[in-house]
């Protein structure tokens, strides 16, 4: 049951059946646990950072910043992907101006040639950081999720556009509602008109997750990135998706970026064989932005109540493996 009572909050459950089987309320709404997540979440796993296909020329370069700490990804002259701290031992100032994945800079390489480096590695063309010493594998964090992306012609498609929203919300409320699909009738009627829920799946693996949807029989097979006859939505800890929707020929990435504890901005990009969008391609991002909105209204909800500090702890339902699963991640962080 909901637990009222903040002296009486427990640890994630590994039993989803049990009462404790949510994360206390603190962890969403403490400042103190935001920081904590810098360096226990975005500075152990494997964090995507971008896509390869914007920096394909030697010398280019896009900013992202991860656990707080400022980082360039950029191609060197043997055209392979580094990624540096953007920090100048000297002096402490920036080495490069920051520069999005959608309009990267360009720097010559040999200027980062001596900078200290981090960890960088892939998944066909999309590119993860991982800021420990010595990380586990990424193959080892992804699983299949890289054997099945990489079976794919992601590399292919071409970057057509990106929507960027600020949300007012902790970053794990979104999370863990795009985990679950409990609240699509409700929340997504327009959506699930075409796809049968009826024969969706949750699959659940150790650090990625997979909610696979079956699309209505009329959905032309052209019309599909992948072969199965579905829509799939992949979740990568901590913070990452590619979403599969099943009626247009691409997909889509959705970065839930943390900016602080009552804030995250969701960065979504879409790719298809052509940077110009068609008409059925444009419906493709429409339906998603429809599907972030009417996302974006649920967790505020969520979120304010939350805020209030009524609710200790929350219990999950039954079948919320995927959320349960996410949970368990995020207590395991901060008690490592």
């Amino acid at each position: 049951m909901t637990q009222w009572n903040q002296n009486q909050t427990e640890a994630v459950s590994a039993d989803i059946t049990e009462k404790t089987n949510a994360l206390p309320a603190r962890y969403f709404t403490d400042d103190d646990v935001f920081e904590m997540e810098k360096e226990k979440i975005f500075g152990q796993y494997w964090v995507y950072a971008g896509h390869a296909n914007s920096i394909s020329e030697p010398g280019q370069y896009f900013t992202r910043t991860i656990g707080g700490r400022d980082l360039i990804i950029a191609r060197d002259d043997d055209g392979d992907v580094r990624a540096v701290e953007n920090f100048s031992a000297r002096d402490g100032d920036a080495l490069l101006e920051d520069a999005p994945m959608t309009d990267p800079g360009r720097v010559d390489p040999d200027e980062l040639a001596d900078v200290e480096s981090v960890h960088v590695d892939s998944i066909g063309p999309l590119q993860f950081v991982n800021l420990q010493e010595d990380p586990m594998p990424l193959a080892e964090q992804a699983g299949v999720m890289k054997d099945r992306l990489e079976a794919l012609p992601l590399g292919e498609y071409e970057h057509a556009t990106r929507i960027v929203s600020e949300v007012e919300c902790n970053w794990k409320v979104f999370a863990s509602n795009y985990s679950e699909c409990d609240h699509c009738q409700a929340n997504h009627q327009d959506w699930i008109k075409g796809i049968s829920l009826n024969d969706s799946e949750l699959e659940v693996n150790d650090y990625h997750w997979v909610l696979h949807y079956t699309h209505a029989q009329d959905v032309d097979d052209e019309m599909r990135i992948h072969d199965e006859h579905e829509a799939q939505f992949h979740y990568f800890w901590p913070n990452f998706t590619v979403n599969m929707y099943g009626t247009a020929d691409g997909y889509g990435t959705y970065i839930i970026d943390p900016i602080d504890t009552d804030r995250f901005r969701l960065i979504a990009d879409y790719y298809f064989r052509d940077s110009e969008l068609s008409e059925e391609e444009r419906e493709f991002v429409r339906t998603s932005r429809q599907l972030q909105e009417e996302d974006f209204e649920l967790v505020e909800r969520q979120w304010e109540g939350l805020r209030t500090g009524a609710l200790a702890q929350a219990q999950l339902g039954p079948n919320e493996h995927t959320v349960h699963r996410f949970h368990q991640l995020a207590q395991e962080a901060y008690n490592s």
